[in-house]
């Protein structure tokens, strides 16, 4: 009898016989990249490299994981560069299901994106990604939501996440109050957004360069793990904010940050618009961003270390910084 566990780490060596055993490869190995929403492991053959994702119920249900992967596909199908299900002896593709000791556990094989993270871009992998993310926006903007992923609006991005806050804050009552009020005023600044001057659709919500490698100039995404519905435009700032915490941490001036922005914004616009009203509420949707992934931390033991007063103070820090340069006033 095991001692019962909430969050265990399956065996490499284990996981390498079981996708030797379901996929017939040869030579496989299998090694922990890195625990978090899921667990990634890179495995590798005698002729390729893999990527294997181990889900945990408690963040993931099946049928999210589902919607996330055939979405994936239609990516896929439509010749979009991204990361997808690898398919099983006779094209079978599958989501596994596994017991593990705290119960059951989802997995999925999916191709390796080729190259690396890069995380200060040439002129020409900044046009790269900004034509594959317009993409991804052609194929999200005509996809229709089977309903079983979240959606990425007012509530879940700002107030939910200040529910969740609170507590981490009961020692700065003040960060915590002003980050109520930037709350209320993003959220009075974007309902005012006419639904016509914005496009809808499943969002990645989290395009920063650790969720897409570059080989040469060509780029490859991967890591939906935050798949939701939402405004597109949230994808745009994510980016943009990369760019920014680079102009905070001195990896490049503002001027430089501004230019690379216009060429990945050029490049997007060449497969589909963008509105002057999505660009002028990408600061305002960069609150959410900070307040959603700050809250989702509070839910996930992986990430207790992110949920400790002095994390939260400095995250506060950037948001104030982004508030008062980028903000009408």
């Amino acid at each position: 009898m095991y001692f019962p566990a909430t969050y265990s780490t399956l065996s490499p060596a284990a996981l390498a016989d079981f996708i030797t055993k379901e996929y017939q490869f040869k030579q496989v190995t299998c090694k922990l990249l890195v625990r978090g929403v899921h667990d990634t492991y890179l495995v590798e053959t005698n002729k390729e490299k893999y990527i294997l994702r181990v889900y945990r119920n408690s963040h993931r249900s099946l049928e999210q994981i589902s919607e996330e992967v055939f979405f994936l596909e239609q990516l896929h199908a439509k010749g979009v560069s991204v990361s997808h299900l690898v398919a099983g002896p006779g094209t079978r593709r599958s989501i596994h299901a596994e017991m593990a000791i705290e119960g059951i556990r989802h997995m999925a094989l999916f191709t390796y994106a080729p190259g690396k993270v890069v995380k200060l871009l040439s002129p020409a992998q900044l046009r790269s990604l900004g034509r594959e993310m317009a993409r991804v926006h052609e194929v999200a903007a005509a996809y229709k939501p089977n309903g079983a992923r979240w959606k990425y609006d007012l509530e879940t991005t700002l107030f939910e996440p200040l529910k969740r806050l609170e507590a981490p804050f009961a020692d700065d009552t003040e960060s915590y109050a002003w980050l109520q009020q930037a709350a209320v005023t993003a959220a009075g600044y974007l309902s005012q957004v006419s639904i016509h001057e914005v496009s809808t659709g499943y969002c990645h919500f989290d395009f920063l360069p650790k969720n897409f490698h570059f080989e040469g100039d060509k780029v490859t995404f991967f890591d939906f793990d935050f798949l939701g519905e939402g405004w597109l435009v949230n994808d745009v700032m994510t980016f943009w904010m990369h760019l920014q915490l680079d102009v905070l941490n001195r990896r490049q001036t503002q001027a430089a940050a501004d230019e690379a922005y216009q060429l990945f914004l050029d490049a997007y616009r060449e497969i589909r618009p963008l509105t002057d009203t999505e660009l002028i509420a990408v600061p305002y949707l960069g609150l959410g961003f900070w307040l959603f992934y700050m809250g989702f931390h509070t839910t996930h033991d992986q990430f207790t270390s992110y949920t400790q007063l002095p994390f939260l103070q400095s995250y506060t820090g950037v948001m104030k910084h982004l508030v008062n340069t980028f903000w009408q006033q």
